[in-house]
């Protein structure tokens, strides 16, 4: 037990000897000694030891070839520097001969024009007789031989530079401007407004000169640092071979050569590419030469006395301008994607905001960006045609939901507010389709892309406003609504998705208020200015549901017709003789489908089933009717009529029943009153009370027509006689035969006296 414990403390030493700094470690070394283990304790002091040697052996092991590498590339590094060094020194010694020669060239000058200095001294008190007495010296004859050369060889040296200069800068032209509009649009994102730029011209400076090359350009452009637009080309040729001109007396012939030449530019640089209008790229660079060639034009009005004047640049600018217009405005025509147009509106911008900074009128620009806006909008309007086509993939279904998270996703997309389905608990669904949502979002969607077209455009949040909405108006008006009724009027459209739809529209046309304080949020305009225009989206979504309910009815009778087409009447049928007829099993599967039918209506508004019910009982009706007074059928017995009566009956029974929720008492019995009045008079053979009380306001059979009661009685009559060929003898059929024939006498003097 004291060996364990020993050896613990042995540990804990070695431990603190690790860990401890040096001047310290003497009372630890001292309870090692006053101890009895001392032999111990050094052999487990030489184990440590050992263990360590290992692992530094281990580590220098590991790290051994990457210090040859290290030893190798120092030893490189060493050499180069030393033909660094040696260079460095040739260059130096170069370069120190060089100012010396011109020390010496300096000095030997001024020696020899301080000897001259007498001479001159003498001109000055000579007067007119010093030409006579200087020709005797020989240095002063050629002296005025040579002078004429030197001065045409420095005019014309001169010219040559200016011509140098005048196509470095025609080349060059497109990365002047570039420069300066990038300094805008720097300027622009450091502000954040639509700034113009700050003019970097030294007034009063004709001595201007800045020696940076375009290698230094594409330096500085390197270390990211964007330099003044007047900074990338050395205008010292055209200072100096003006002063020259104008020295020798040739003042304007320079300044004609110079405007003649700079026009011709201009008329180089106006002209577009044919293929501008394919990419951005193309715009860039015509604005880019453009920019280019008329801060070369400022800078040297401000910079020269005489050479330019103010009235030159400003007709070179009128010149230019309507070129732009019209160049913009028939490139521009191409294009049809937004995302281009867009992106040359703010080129534009800029482009203007560059110019205006160096004092040049641009309203035109802005006016003609204004015209654009109508070409931005009539091309979003197609991308959002196509974009609008998802209503041809919709389900038609409302939208189930299962948890908390759905529900709040589908009412961020779209705002819902309804009680009563928060109430309800998960899984639920929401009233409409994915289509809603979906077309709200585009909606905002389109919206923002309006108002990414209005900014920098100098307009008031008015204008801005008024420009947007005019804008969602045509694409609910047109593109919405079109793509609405396409989708009404497809074949494949059934009842259920009609519902479906009216109850979209429905959602949508209540959501047309929330769009309304989305644009008066976004362009700070109130919703009740007077001048604000109103949205059209709540007479769009109407219209639409309007269609879908017409197609409802058309469809729902459409429905019917096929039922009827399976009606199969035997209109000469015996009377029954006292037992009731049979519904025809037609009939049966007919309000069996209509039953199911108007059960899908109970998420519509309730006119809208209403009328859907109201308009299927009285197709049902008139079309039974047809089928009586059909004129191919020519002969009807009584026991067809009653085989119809009793169809009607089944149909009253239903009506009565009340498919639809909504109708007041018996309403929807009198879709079938025009029939069920005309059965009765045929059934109960009741003619003495309809001709008696006929145009009466309290009549019996009030609907019943006295035309279409005369056909009826004419189809019996055949009947009749057809019967009174089978059986002559017979009393009863002879009598019924002359009633009809008097019924239908007294019917035609009724018809004939109205």
């Amino acid at each position: 037990m004291a060996s364990v414990e020993a050896a613990a403390e042995h540990e804990r030493i070695l431990r603190e000897i690790e860990s401890t700094d040096t001047n310290c470690i003497g009372p630890t070394l001292r309870s090692v000694y006053d101890g009895q283990e001392h032999g111990f304790f050094m052999e487990k002091l030489d184990a440590r030891i050992r263990n360590h040697d290992r692992e530094i052996e281990k580590m220098c092991n590991h790290h051994f070839q990457g210090f040859v590498d290290s030893i190798t590339e120092l030893l490189k590094v060493r050499g180069e520097a030393l033909k660094l060094k040696v260079r460095d020194r040739a260059v130096n010694a170069h370069t120190i001969t060089q100012c010396r020669i011109q020390q010496r060239n300096i000095a030997s000058t001024i020696d020899k024009l301080t000897h001259c200095l007498p001479g001159q001294r003498t001109k000055l008190s000579a007067g007119a007789d010093l030409p006579a007495r200087a020709g005797q010296y020989r240095f002063c004859a050629i002296m005025t031989q040579n002078i004429p050369k030197l001065r045409d060889q420095i005019r014309d040296t001169a010219m040559a530079q200016l011509r140098d200069f005048l196509e470095s800068i025609r080349k060059h032209s497109d990365k002047i401007g570039e420069t300066a509009m990038r300094q805008v649009q720097q300027g622009r994102r450091e502000t954040g407004t639509a700034g113009g730029a700050v003019r970097q011209v030294q007034q009063g400076a004709p001595t201007f000169s800045i020696k940076a090359s375009w290698k230094n350009c594409d330096e500085n452009e390197e270390q990211n640092k964007v330099p003044g637009a007047q900074e990338l080309v050395d205008f010292s040729p055209v200072y100096r071979c003006f002063h020259i001109y104008t020295v020798l007396g040739l003042h304007d012939e320079f300044e004609n050569y110079y405007r003649k030449q700079r026009r011709k530019q201009a008329r180089l640089v106006l002209q577009p590419h044919s293929n501008m209008h394919e990419t951005l790229e193309g715009y860039r660079r015509y604005f880019n030469h453009i920019v280019g060639f008329f801060v070369v034009e400022d800078h040297v009005l401000h910079t020269t006395h005489g050479l330019v004047n103010r009235a030159y640049v400003e007709e070179l600018w009128e010149l230019a301008l309507s070129k732009i217009t019209a160049a913009l405005r028939t490139h521009s025509s191409y294009c049809d994607d937004p995302d281009l147009v867009l992106d040359l509106k703010n080129l534009i911008v800029i482009f203007a905001d560059t110019l205006q900074g160096y004092g040049f009128p641009v309203s035109q620009l802005f006016d003609m960006l204004l015209e654009m806006r109508e070409q931005y909008s009539e091309i979003l309007l197609k991308r959002w045609n196509i974009t609008f086509r998802f209503l041809n993939y919709d389900n038609f279904s409302p939208i189930p939901v299962s948890t908390e998270e759905e529900f709040r996703h589908y009412t961020a997309l779209f705002p819902l507010h309804d009680p009563e389905l928060d109430k309800m608990p998960f899984p639920k669904k929401l009233p409409f389709s994915e289509f809603v949502p979906k077309v709200y979002c585009q909606l905002k969607e389109f919206i923002y892309a309006c108002l990414k077209y209005s900014e920098d455009l100098h307009l008031s949040s008015t204008e801005v406003d008024d420009m947007i909405r005019k804008s969602t108006n045509l694409l609910l008006t047109r593109t919405l609504s079109h793509c609405l009724h396409y989708g009404i009027k497809k074949k494949n459209v059934g009842l259920a998705e009609l519902v479906q739809v009216i109850i979209n529209s429905t959602h949508l046309e209540h959501s047309c208020g929330f769009l309304e304080e989305f644009i008066s949020n976004i362009t700070n305009v109130p919703l009740d200015t007077v001048s604000a225009t109103r949205l059209y989206g709540p007479s769009t979504f109407k219209d639409a549901s309007h269609a879908a309910e017409a197609e409802i009815y058309a469809s729902l009778n459409a429905k019917i017709d096929q039922f009827l087409q399976l009606a199969d009447y035997d209109w000469m049928a015996p009377a029954p003789g006292g037992g009731a007829s049979e519904v025809s099993d037609y009939l049966i599967d007919l309000i069996a489908f209509l039953r199911s039918t108007f059960s899908v209506f109970t998420n519509l508004p309730g006119k809208v089933a209403q009328t859907a019910c109201m308009s299927a009982c009285k197709h049902i009706s008139t079309s039974l009717l047809q089928l009586l007074l059909d004129p191919e059928l020519r002969q009807v017995s009584l026991g067809g009529l009653h085989q119809l009566h009793t169809d009607v009956q089944e149909c009253e029974s239903f009506a009565r029943a009340g498919p639809v929720a909504g109708f007041q008492g018996d309403t929807l019995l009198l879709a079938f009153s025009d029939l069920r009045q005309l059965l009765d008079l045929f059934t109960q053979w009741d003619w003495s009370t309809y001709l008696a009380d006929y145009g009466k306001p309290s009549c019996k059979y009030l609907r019943v027509n006295p035309h279409t009661a005369l056909t009826l009685l004419e189809k019996m009559r055949e009947t009749g006689k057809k019967n009174m060929i089978l059986a002559q003898l017979r009393k009863t059929d002879r009598d019924r035969q002359k009633l009809i024939d008097t019924v239908i006498k007294q019917l035609r003097n009724l018809i004939s006296q109205q």
